[in-house]
């Protein structure tokens, strides 16, 4: 039971999980401004502003270097995983859903009088434009920053 606690007290893993979290919720105020409506399914979905994958692997990667040190290996290592995370959020999956949502278009104009041909849609919004991964990366380092500064604070 003490590998659990160790998780629980790992303060890194946490500001992480915590900077994903807060990116997730700020996706729902942006949504609510946007659209004048409270969407809770953005929660749970990829996509939209900002990146919660980008500001989950920037803290991970800003607090392993606040913590273990700037020039650790360790560090280095985070800081590339950020690096391939957040270029398939604004490559790959942004590429994936452009292309999904052509896929649908197309289905809908070819198919639009055959009600017995019924597919699922394919989900549009994957990625993230290069903003939405900028900005959820300045959210990372911030939380990453601010949770640093407040355990500083109370110790």
């Amino acid at each position: 039971m003490q590998v659990v606690g160790d998780i629980f007290n790992n303060r890194v893993l946490l500001v992480a999980l915590v900077a994903c979290l807060l990116a997730q919720a700020i996706k729902l105020v942006v949504e609510l401004v946007k659209n004048r409506k409270l969407n809770i399914s953005v929660l749970f979905t990829t996509g939209g502003m900002p990146s919660a994958h980008s500001a989950l692997v920037t803290a991970l990667a800003a607090g392993v270097g606040q913590t273990i040190g700037w020039s650790s290996p360790d560090f280095a290592l985070a800081v590339v995983f950020a690096i391939i995370v957040m270029y398939d959020a604004a490559g790959v999956r942004q590429a994936a859903g452009k292309q999904a949502r052509i896929l649908n278009q197309m289905i809908d104009e070819l198919f639009d009088e055959q009600p017995e041909f019924h597919q699922d849609r394919l989900k549009e919004l994957l990625g993230h434009t290069p903003f939405q991964v900028i900005a959820g990366s300045v959210l990372g380092v911030a939380v990453s920053w601010l949770a640093k500064v407040a355990y500083v604070a109370i110790q």
